[in-house]
C-alpha cells in the first residue's frame, strides 16, 4: 500500500475490537420477552454461557513471525496481564522469554528488521495516535525510542530488503499537518532528512527508500500523482485518479529494480484490477481483475517483487495463483488447512512461512510452513480455550437495498436456533444489528468477537455492508455521496425489514450498535427512526458532523477534500454546515426515545470526547435514558482487556434489559478498568454496584 493510501486508510479506519479465550461458565437465566423469544431462549440456554473474559481478554498468543534469517520466531502474548512481544529460536519453543515490559496497555503489533537483528513496533500514549518507532534486541530485550519526539506522530513508510540496518519513517514534528520523510539507522538512531513535505497527502519512495511520486489532493477531491526530480521538486504528471476513484486506486508497490510500478487501479473500471506500469515505456498492463470485489491483497516473489498471487474478498476471502509454482503452494496449503488461509511472514531464502488459519467458528491458529520438506506443523492457537465453546456458523449473505443495491451481509444465529442449518431460526430471536466503521471499510467472513459472544447470549447478529463499504468496487462505495443519515441508512433498515419477513427476528426485538461509524450510525437509527430499535450501543460514534470534522487530527487537513469533505460536507460552508447538523443525532435529541449506551476513549483524537460527553448531557438534560461510560486511558477504541470487559459487560447486561437475553453478571468485571461512569448506572442492572467511586 503506498503512503497517500495509508493516509487515506488511516482515515477510514475504524478497527476497536479485540478478544481472546479462557474457560466455559455456567448459563445464567434471563428475563423472558416474547413467546418466540422465550421459545429460542429456551434452545440457546441448554449451551454453556461463555465467559466474557474468554472473549474480550487477552489472547493467549498472536501475531506469529518468523525472523528473516530463520533464527528466530516472534509473537505477542501477555506478560503480567500486558500484551508484549516474546521470541524464541527457531525450533526450541522451550526457551522463549519476553523481550519487551510494557506495563500500560500492552503491544498490538510487531515486525521484524530485514537483518534480522531487531524487532520493531509502534505505541501510542493512550490512545492518542501519536505513535513512536521502538526498535528491540531479540537477545538482550534493549529496547530503544527511534523517534522520540513529543507530540509528534510517526508513520513507519519503508522497512524494505534492499536497505538493511535503514528504516524510512514519516514524522510531522516539524509541521503538524506534514509528514517529512526520514531515514533512521537502526544501530545509533540518527535520523537522515530525505524530504521536507512542502504539502503532499502522500509521497511514494520505492525500495531504496528515494521519493520517486507525491500525491496532492485537489479542491475537488481528485488526487494528482506527480512525479519528483533529481531536485525533488515536483515533475510531470504520473497519474490523475478522480475523486471517485480515490478510495479503490492505490500503488502497492515495486519491483525489485524499481522500473516497474504495481497497483489496484479502479480507474475506466468499476472492481479495482491488479496492473503494472513499466516506468521506463510507460506501458500499463492490467495482470489481474476481479470479478465481483476489487483485488485487496498481493503475494509477491521474493527475489523479483512481482506478484504471484492475489486474493478478492467478496463473500469470503479468495487467493488466485498467477503463477504454477504459487498454483501448487495454495493447492497445497488449502488441502491441508480448512477455512481462509493468509501468510503472515517469511524467510529470506523462502523455505519458511508462517501461515495463518482461520475461520467463523474456529480462532486463528498459526501454522510453520517448511517448504523444503513439504511439512506444515502447527504453532499455536490464539484462542485455544474455545476449542470447545459452542461457537456458531456464519452465513453470507446477499441481501437487496430497496433501490436493488447488493448489500453483502453476514448472519449469525444463537446455538440450537437453527437445527436444519438454513440460516433461519425456528422461532424469532432477538436481533443485535451490528454496524461496522469506517465507513470506508467492510465486514468480512470469519472469526468474530461480538457475533460469537452475542449469538451465544441468544442473539441473531447481522452486519450489513451498506453502501460506501469498500472493497465491492467504486460505485458501491461512491453510491455512499451525501448519504449519510440518508441511503446508508436504507440500506440498514432494508436488512433489518428483511429479517424480520425471513422470520429472525420481530419487529420490537432488534437493536443497533457499532464502533465509529457503526455508532453513529447507532445515533441515526435512535434519533431519525427511533421506532424500528428497542435500544442502541454507540462506542466512539460522533453525534454532530460539524464538530468531527472541526476535531480531526492536523495531519489528515491535506486529504479531507478527498473524503470527508466530498462525501459529507465542508462545515466552514454555512450551507454545508447546516447540512451537516441536520443529519447529526445531535440536532435530534427530541426524538430519542429508546435507551441508549455510549462508550467513549477520552484520548480519541479521531472523535473526540466531546461528541458523548454533548448527546449524554443533552439526552440527561431532556429526561431520556442515555448510560454513559469514559475510558481516560482509551483513544479510538478499547486496547485494555480490563476497560473491554468493563464497557462490554455493561453492555450485556443493558442488552439484557433491552431485549431479554441471558447475561453473565457485571461482578468484578471493572476492576483495574479506568472506567467513568459519567451517567445512567441505574438503566443496568449490577452497574450502580461498581458506579461508586467511578462518577
Amino acid at each position: 500500500m503506498s503512503p497517500f493510501s495509508k493516509l487515506l486508510t488511516t482515515v477510514a479506519a475504524a478497527g476497536l475490537l479485540g478478544g481472546c479465550t479462557t474457560h466455559e461458565a455456567e448459563p445464567v437465566a434471563m428475563a423472558p420477552a416474547t413467546t418466540a423469544q422465550e421459545t429460542a431462549m429456551y434452545d440457546v440456554n441448554q449451551y454453556p454461557l461463555i465467559e466474557r473474559a474468554a472473549l474480550f481478554g487477552n489472547p493467549e498468543r498472536a501475531q506469529g513471525r518468523i525472523s528473516p534469517d530463520g533464527q528466530w520466531v516472534s509473537w505477542l502474548a501477555p506478560d503480567e496481564g500486558v500484551m508484549n512481544v516474546w521470541v524464541a529460536p527457531m525450533g526450541d519453543m522451550g526457551a522463549a522469554r519476553v523481550v519487551t515490559d510494557d506495563r500500560h496497555r500492552g503491544i498490538s503489533n510487531h515486525q521484524w528488521t530485514v537483518d534480522s537483528k531487531y524487532l520493531l513496533y509502534l505505541k501510542d500514549n493512550d490512545g492518542d495516535e501519536n505513535n513512536h518507532v521502538f526498535a528491540v534486541d531479540p537477545a538482550t530485550g534493549a529496547t530503544r525510542d527511534l523517534t522520540p519526539y513529543e507530540g509528534a506522530s510517526a508513520q513507519l513508510q519503508g522497512v524494505s530488503r534492499d536497505r538493511p540496518g535503514v528504516i524510512l519513517v514519516g514524522l510531522n514534528d516539524r509541521n503538524p499537518q506534514l509528514h517529512d520523510l526520514y531515514e533512521i539507522d537502526l544501530e545509533t538512531g540518527e535520523r537522515t532528512l530525505v524530504l521536507e513535505n512542502p504539502g503532499y497527502a502522500g509521497i511514494v519512495s520505492d525500495n531504496l527508500y528515494r521519493p520517486r511520486m507525491a500525491a496532492a489532493m485537489q479542491p475537488d477531491g481528485s488526487l494528482n500523482i506527480v512525479w519528483l526530480k533529481d531536485d525533488l521538486s515536483p515533475g510531470e504528471l504520473f497519474a490523475s485518479v478522480p475523486s471517485e476513484d480515490v478510495l479503490n486506486t492505490n500503488i502497492t508497490g515495486f519491483s525489485r529494480d524499481n522500473n516497474v510500478v504495481y497497483m489496484t487501479d479502479s480507474r475506466g473500471r468499476d472492481i479495482a484490477a491488479l496492473t503494472a506500469i513499466d516506468l521506463t515505456s510507460g506501458e500499463a498492463e492490467v495482470i489481474a481483475t476481479g470479478s465481483k470485489a476489487d483485488i485487496n491483497g498481493i503475494f509477491s516473489d521474493l527475489e523479483t517483487y512481482a506478484p504471484i498471487a492475489y486474493s478478492s474478498n467478496y463473500l469470503k476471502n479468495e487467493w488466485t495463483a498467477l503463477t504454477p509454482e504459487a498454483q501448487a503452494e495454495l493447492d497445497f496449503l488449502q488441502s491441508n488447512l480448512a477455512g481462509e488461509i493468509a501468510v503472515t511472514s517469511r524467510t529470506d531464502d523462502d523455505r519458511y512461512w508462517v501461515v495463518h488459519q482461520s475461520a467463523a467458528e474456529a480462532p486463528g491458529v498459526y501454522h510453520l510452513y517448511d517448504r523444503e520438506t513439504d511439512t506444515l506443523t502447527e504453532w499455536f492457537g490464539t484462542r485455544p480455550a474455545l476449542a470447545d465453546a459452542p461457537l456458531q456458523p456464519m452465513h453470507p449473505l446477499e441481501l437487496k437495498a430497496r433501490d436493488g443495491r447488493t448489500l453483502v451481509s453476514y448472519l449469525t444465529l444463537p446455538p440450537g436456533s437453527d437445527a436444519d442449518g438454513d440460516a433461519r431460526p425456528e422461532a424469532a430471536v432477538p436481533m443485535l444489528l451490528w454496524v461496522h466503521g469506517g465507513p470506508w471499510a467492510r465486514d468480512s467472513y470469519g472469526y468474530n468477537t461480538i457475533h460469537q459472544w452475542m449469538a451465544n447470549r441468544g442473539y441473531a447478529v447481522l452486519s450489513v455492508n451498506y453502501r460506501g463499504s469498500t472493497g465491492f468496487g467504486k460505485e458501491h462505495v461512491n453510491a455512499a455521496v451525501g448519504e449519510f443519515a440518508g441511503k446508508m441508512h436504507d440500506d440498514l433498515i432494508d436488512a433489518v425489514d428483511w429479517a424480520i419477513a425471513e422470520g429472525i427476528t420481530e419487529p420490537d426485538s432488534v437493536a443497533i450498535g457499532g464502533g465509529s461509524y457503526g455508532g453513529y450510525a447507532t445515533l441515526t437509527g435512535v434519533a431519525f427512526t427511533p421506532d424500528r430499535f428497542a435500544c442502541g450501543v454507540d462506542i466512539v460514534g460522533p453525534s454532530s458532523l460539524v464538530t468531527l470534522i472541526e476535531s480531526f487530527p492536523e495531519y489528515w487537513k491535506p486529504f479531507l477534500a478527498g473524503t470527508w469533505f466530498r462525501y459529507v460536507g465542508d462545515p466552514s460552508d454555512p450551507e454545508q454546515r447546516k447540512d451537516l447538523l441536520a443529519r447529526s443525532a445531535i440536532s435530534r435529541v427530541d426524538d430519542i426515545s429508546v435507551p441508549l449506551l455510549i462508550g467513549q476513549g477520552g484520548n480519541d483524537p479521531r472523535v473526540t470526547k466531546q461528541e458523548a460527553d454533548n448527546l449524554a448531557a443533552a439526552m440527561q438534560a431532556k429526561g431520556l435514558p442515555v448510560t454513559y461510560i469514559n475510558f481516560p486511558d482509551e483513544g479510538h477504541g478499547f486496547q485494555k482487556p480490563e476497560n473491554r470487559l468493563a464497557f462490554f459487560a455493561a453492555m450485556e447486561g443493558f442488552l439484557q434489559t433491552c431485549l431479554g437475553g441471558r447475561a453473565q453478571p457485571i461482578g468484578d468485571a471493572f476492576e483495574g478498568s479506568s472506567a467513568e461512569i459519567i451517567a445512567g448506572a441505574e438503566y443496568v442492572d449490577g452497574l450502580d454496584a461498581v458506579a461508586g467511586g467511578r462518577e
